[in-house]
């Protein structure tokens, strides 16, 4: 499955911004979907992610209750719905795919779940 992430921009702090990854090459349907992130020095970590048919979700402590994840799979995308944003937010965003594995994998052991990557976009957050 090959993901194309899209929607990353410049956007004041407090505000909102959606982010889209579209696959192709595969139904998104069979595979966890999660999105993750690298701000400028560090390692990249873990955001956010949803089951196949988006029953349970999972976030990291830093975004939950500001940020949302979706899917619709009839469209094979995934959403990140961010609100409140805050300039610590700032960093490249990837969205990721886990085939045989959950949410909560996902983001507990990215490194033994995620099959494929797409590309990054980039969400800039201005104080």
């Amino acid at each position: 499955v090959q993901l194309q992430a899209s929607g990353g921009g410049l956007v004041q702090a407090g505000g909102s911004l959606r982010l889209s990854c579209t696959a192709s090459g595969g139904y998104s349907s069979n595979y966890v979907m999660a999105w993750f992130r690298q701000a400028p020095g560090k390692e990249r970590e873990f955001v956010a992610a949803i089951s196949r048919a988006a029953i349970s979700t999972y976030y990291s402590d830093s975004v939950k209750g500001r940020f949302t994840i979706s899917r619709d799979n009839a469209k094979n995308t995934v959403y990140l719905q961010m609100s409140s944003l805050k300039p610590e937010d700032t960093a490249v965003y990837y969205c990721a795919a886990g085939f045989r594995t959950t949410a909560q994998a996902m983001g507990i052991r990215p490194h033994d779940a995620v099959d494929a990557w797409g590309q990054g976009t980039l969400v800039t957050v201005s104080s």
